[in-house]
């Protein structure tokens, strides 16, 4: 597994080999000695999925109880991946990192505890697979408003035309979000 570092400190591209032949593709998805190797945590207690159609835009979300890591892959289709670092006392805070995930290139993104996430799916449909590091808690969950200036993030759809949740469309600013210490 080649692991590349990421303009956020502890944000790291993790990718596998993929074997194609005449039938299709094979990758290995998880291998938790590459992973702990990697310098990513042995237990993941939760793994979760979606599916989106294209323009649907998730985030900026992160749970300030119980935070959660993230390794996230495309199962299928591509979307526009963003992280952003949440940490107040961190000399990247407020910053974030861009990468495009597909579901052909063996890639995967690291987040860890302490930075937002969310993404733009860009085709038809997407898989989206995550494990993380702690269960989901519903009181601990924040949302900061995806196009929210302050963070500056370079989406590449218009406002009037990202399918938002109402839970997203109601996130807040960065200036009024509370963040970790």
């Amino acid at each position: 597994m080649k692991v590349t570092k990421t303009s956020l400190p502890g944000v790291l591209v993790l990718k596998s080999a993929v074997y194609r032949d005449n039938r299709g593709a094979f990758c290995e998805t998880f291998n938790q000695r590459a992973m702990v190797d990697a310098g990513l945590p042995s237990s993941w207690p939760q793994d979760n999925f979606s599916l989106s159609s294209k323009n649907v835009l998730r985030g900026i979300h992160y749970q300030v109880i119980q935070p959660q890591g993230k390794l996230i892959r495309v199962t299928h289709g591509s979307v526009f991946d963003v992280a952003v670092d949440l940490r107040r006392g961190s000399p990247t805070f407020a910053k974030h990192v861009v990468i495009e995930l597909d579901g052909e290139s063996g890639e995967m993104l690291w987040i860890p505890e302490g930075f937002g996430h969310g993404f733009l799916a860009l085709t038809d449909v997407v898989g989206f697979a995550y494990k993380v590091t702690d269960y989901y808690s519903p009181a601990g969950e924040r949302t900061i408003l995806w196009n929210d200036p302050g963070l500056a993030i370079p989406w590449p759809i218009a406002a009037e035309s990202a399918i938002v949740s109402d839970k997203d469309r109601g996130g807040v600013a960065l200036r009024d979000a509370e963040v970790f210490s």
